[in-house]
């Protein structure tokens, strides 16, 4: 987090931030003066001001531009405690939330945070810097004061998988203002927060301080192209093979499911790779499930609502986690027992069960009514401002939050929270695999090459629409958001292989729809879950439906209203 000048509000900011990050907290400031390039070290100071009495930030008054870093920490990696903001011996600073999958070397023992900051360190040119953040495989959101320089680097991952709002200087508001969430009680607020934050668009930002002038304009920021043609080219998310072409085969579809674990201790922690062969295609699904160095009986768990995407991520993480763990299956009703995704949660855990007796599935089933916790809803879902936001926000927030109930061996219900601090998250899946029923539509209209171009405009705003609020609303509580549906080679392979494996709309609801999904279900012995229909979240868990009825009195009005569009705002 970035602030330029005084910041009244700073508490309220950090009240949030420390939900996401439990393990730690920090604040650094520096305050820059008018001297040269050459005489920044005299000009610079470093402190943590923190009283620990009260918890109250005391901002030094007298300095030309004051830039204030405040990082939180949700440790899950390396093998001791580290506090953000990172500072090394040079005056860098760096702020970072996100994981290093792949890109650098991080070793077991290593926090990624801090060889990440070794690397910048040994950045001397504005290219270097892309570079090193081009490198780094996985999702993040980076703040990073280059103190030779007077540069702040800003930025998020290729698709935005982790949040990163921004208020861009104005008239009413001159200061330059970054955070991972808005603050938690709007009411304080003199202004409106959907229009006050903005998500920063994906990719790598600078502004540079030269002189200690305080920014007035956005015009003064830079956006630096990414230095990995493979990044550039997912950006573009072009595929080689829209139409139908030789490749397919009328043969049967061969399948074959390799699991391959980095099993440097009895924990078998480390990179997970799945390698299904489709069609004479090696589809690639890779995620990293990292716990905490301490043991923990469930280190993960799947955001499921028994739909084929969730059922995927269970069944791999089935695969690749030692069978001594528990699995957490968190689901989330509006409507108790008859919700579509209680309902088919509970067939789905049962198919789990099949498959793998051995594995101490849990379902948390969790039971929630509509409008509460609505004010924090509100301000983590913003800058994103429909009903639907709304909605999808408050089932995701209620689901990730883990607190349920479960049953025993004798159907016994029994209070229960969950203390997985990984969740995994099947989004991304429908985007590229033809998931939505609009797609039918564009497909009927305009062939394969206008479902190609919609599927492209969904992923490539996916960041805007989606990601920034689903991380944050996770993040509430301390935990960490998986998209494995969005790992960049996933996503690589997805486009390597022709759009009709993928997904052919020429074949009934239920079968040609999220194609190449339904055969790697199969290939798990998923065979009930391999023809289930899409059901958003915020249908199967009823919300919706509820949520309708209290605000234009039934759903038939609702969708009269076209309610998933409507602003918050205009809703009375």
């Amino acid at each position: 987090m970035f602030f330029s000048q005084e910041t009244p509000c700073l508490e309220d900011l950090l009240a949030a931030l420390r939900r996401r990050g439990p393990d730690s907290f920090g604040v650094r400031t520096v305050r820059l003066g008018t001297g040269k390039i050459e005489q920044l070290e005299r000009d610079l100071q470093i402190s943590s001001e923190v009283d620990e009495q009260d918890g109250k930030i005391y901002v030094p008054q007298e300095a030309f531009a004051t830039l204030e870093f405040a990082g939180t920490t949700l440790q899950l990696r390396g093998s001791h405690r580290v506090c953000q903001p990172l500072r090394d011996s040079d005056g860098n600073i760096l702020v970072y939330n996100g994981e290093v999958f792949g890109g650098l070397e991080v070793l077991p023992s290593q926090n990624d945070t801090e060889v990440l900051l070794e690397r910048l360190g040994r950045c001397d040119s504005s290219f270097g810097v892309c570079q090193a953040l081009s490198q780094v495989r996985g999702p993040w959101a980076v703040i990073y004061f280059q103190a030779s320089t007077r540069t702040i680097w800003f930025g998020r991952d290729v698709f935005g998988r982790r949040s990163l709002l921004v208020h861009w200087p104005s008239v009413d508001d001159p200061r330059f203002l970054l955070s991972s969430v808005a603050p938690c009680d709007n009411e304080k607020l003199f202004y409106d927060p959907f229009a006050f934050w903005k998500e920063l668009p994906c990719g790598i930002h600078s502004l540079q301080l030269s002189n200690g002038e305080v920014l007035t304009c956005k015009g003064e920021i830079r956006t630096h192209r990414w230095e990995d043609p493979l990044l550039n080219k997912l950006m573009l998310w072009d595929r080689a093979h829209s139409s139908p072409s030789s490749f397919s085969s009328s043969a049967a579809v061969e399948l074959a499911l390799t699991v391959l674990k980095e099993s440097q201790n009895e924990l078998k922690r480390g990179i997970v790779l799945l390698l299904v062969f489709l069609s004479g295609a090696w589809f690639l699904l890779r995620f990293m499930l990292k716990s905490r160095p301490e043991d923990v009986e469930t280190p993960v768990a799947v955001l499921f609502s028994g739909g084929i995407d969730s059922m995927i991520l269970a069944a791999l993480t089935d695969q690749c986690l030692d069978p001594a763990y528990t699995i957490d299956l968190l689901n989330v009703s509006f409507d108790g027992p008859s919700a579509p995704d209680r309902v088919s949660a509970i067939a789905g855990i049962d198919e789990l069960r099949r498959i793998s007796p051995s594995r101490k599935w849990r379902l948390v089933q969790v039971d929630e009514d509509i409008g509460t916790n609505e004010s924090t809803i509100f301000s983590l879902i913003c800058p994103s401002e429909t009903y639907m936001d709304l909605n999808i926000g408050t089932a995701l927030w209620s689901a990730a939050r883990g607190e349920g109930a479960v049953e025993d061996h004798n159907k016994v219900r029994i209070s229960y929270k969950s203390a997985a601090k990984v969740v995994l998250v099947g989004a991304g899946a429908d985007e590229q695999c033809g998931g939505y029923l609009r797609y039918r539509t564009k497909f009927k209209l305009g062939g394969w090459e206008a479902l190609a171009a919609e599927m492209r405009l969904d992923m490539q705003r996916l960041w805007k629409r989606n990601l920034g609020r689903d991380d944050r609303c996770i993040g509430d509580h301390g935990k960490e958001a998986r998209f494995p549906f969005l790992d960049e080679d996933v996503i690589q392979t997805f486009l390597d292989i022709p759009l009709e494996e993928v997904v052919d709309l020429r074949q009934d609801l239920g079968i040609g729809d999220k194609k190449i999904l339904r055969q790697v279900a199969r290939s798990l012995g998923l065979s009930q879950s391999a023809s289930l229909a899409k059901r958003a979240i915020q249908f199967g868990s009823g919300i919706a439906k509820k949520s309708n009825r209290r605000d234009f009195g039934s759903n038939r009005a609702a969708n009269k209203a076209s309610a998933g569009s409507v602003k918050l705002a205009n809703l009375e």
